[in-house]
């Protein structure tokens, strides 16, 4: 009997017992449903995650720190001894701990190293508003601008004289500052306040005033007042990107040269003045492994926390990875529930088709082939449970992306659910291996039934 002829009758045979073969088969589903998913769950985020750091990084740069808390690598079992020249930090958990910050003498220091091209400071500022005359003020951060990112311009654009005074604006702040379009935007003027730090010999001046003590209103106005205003000229309009850094959504950047000014009038008179938690490291030559690693070791080697952008690529891919592997890890209990459902629906066809057995083994049907017949039953099975769950997973997957984006805000296009023909095939051809498998013992029992008897069977 050819393997052609065995395929179709096993398909009759399932047909005659559509009941039992569609509830096992919707118990494979089950699982393959939630595989699918996952699968595409972790296709996206990936995606998402390797978007996010080919449009805001540099691949030839090294991320540099002074203190390894920043990566996430400093022990909490002791606790870290008082520096007054560290800078402070909040916690996850809100409580205060020190950084040691790069300091100018460190970058000095690192920019003199073999390989190294250039550095530059991470440099974000809190400003105390944005606003423009006529307009409400609005809270914002400024950042300095990075060469590796590639914001989508909806007006104005970016030359070799985006330098001094000059911002990129996003768009979310166009019709709060009265600007009628992106385009108006462009060659107008916007105020930015830059708080400043009290001394503290400026800081008592202003707690008494002659012989009576400030109200807190009044401290508190005076610190209000204590901030520069420094008007920028708008030189782009950038549209929210498909994929951006969480929170940097609204950030305001401007060039390296205007944020380390305005970072030294905001530190200035503190501990943070000139302190950065990171800087940007360009190797010459850095698009070739073996000169980001050297430059990495040497400088690693002077005591700086190192990372490339391919290994916090890996870091935050890693992370996904964990997560896709528990959810997936309740789909592959459904599949495993779901061979036993398997086992038990062939040894039940086998019992109810003895005669038919005998019968054929009889006509003269190998013991092989009856041994065949029965596993590629468990195939189809295996077959209708894959399809039915990948099938199911896609058309959910599909309706659900735009919502999933909407309710996540990302922008228009942006897909967290992304499914890959190949990996939904080879799931279904591992869930068919996994039927002929669970349908083994079920075949063998088929196979070695006596011709005699089982014609005898009523």
């Amino acid at each position: 009997m050819t393997t052609r002829d065995i395929i179709r009758r096993s398909g009759r045979s399932l047909k005659s017992a559509k009941g039992r073969t569609i509830l096992t088969a919707l118990a494979i589903a089950v699982g393959t449903f939630a595989l699918t998913l996952t699968l595409a769950a972790s296709n996206g985020a990936t995606a998402y995650v390797n978007k996010i750091i080919n449009d805001n990084f540099d691949p030839s740069e090294l991320i540099v720190t002074a203190d390894p808390s920043i990566f996430g690598q400093a022990s909490t079992s002791s606790p870290k001894e008082y520096d007054p020249s560290f800078g402070t930090g909040v916690s996850n958990s809100g409580a205060t701990t020190q950084i040691r910050k790069i300091t100018q003498a460190d970058i000095d220091t690192i920019a003199k190293v073999d390989g190294v091209g250039s550095v530059r400071e991470d440099i974000t500022v809190n400003a105390r508003y944005i606003t423009r005359e006529g307009q409400k003020k609005y809270v914002t951060t400024i950042a300095s601008y990075n060469p590796a990112q590639k914001p989508d311009l909806l007006a104005g654009g970016l030359g070799a004289d985006f330098n001094g005074a000059k911002l990129i604006l996003p768009e979310g702040f166009l019709q709060s500052l009265g600007f009628s379009s992106a385009e108006n935007a462009i060659g107008k003027s916007v105020v930015v306040s830059i708080p400043k730090n009290f001394s503290p010999d400026q800081l008592r001046a202003q707690l008494m005033t002659g012989s009576f003590a400030q109200t807190p209103e009044q401290l508190a106005k005076s610190i209000q007042d204590n901030a520069d205003n420094v008007v920028f000229t708008v030189a782009a309009v950038s549209k929210k990107p498909a994929t951006f850094r969480p929170g940097t959504e609204l950030y305001i950047y401007t060039s390296l040269d205007e944020a380390r000014v305005l970072n030294d009038i905001s530190t200035s008179g503190s501990t943070g003045f000139r302190k950065y938690n990171s800087i940007f490291v360009k190797v010459t030559n850095g698009n070739k492994a073996s000169n980001l690693d050297a430059a990495a070791g040497k400088i690693r080697d002077l005591g700086f926390q190192v990372r490339t952008v391919k290994e916090t690529q890996e870091f935050l891919t890693n992370i996904i990875g964990v997560l896709r592997g528990i959810v997936a890890g309740f789909g592959l209990i459904a599949i495993i529930a779901s061979v036993f459902g398997i086992i038990n629906t062939m040894y039940i066809s086998v019992l109810q088709r003895t005669r038919e057995i005998g019968l054929m083994k009889a006509l003269g049907m190998r013991r092989r082939d009856i041994g065949r017949l029965f596993r590629f039953e468990a195939a189809w099975i295996g077959f209708l449970g894959g399809a039915i769950g990948s099938i199911s997973a896609v058309v959910l997957g599909i309706t659900l992306n735009p919502w999933i984006t909407k309710q996540l805000n990302l922008s228009a296009g942006t897909k967290l659910l992304i499914f890959v023909p190949l990996q939904i095939f080879t799931l279904i051809a591992i869930l068919m291996a996994i039927s002929i498998m669970a349908g083994w013992l079920p075949s063998r029992k088929a196979a070695k039934l006596d011709p005699i008897e089982a014609l005898r069977v009523e």
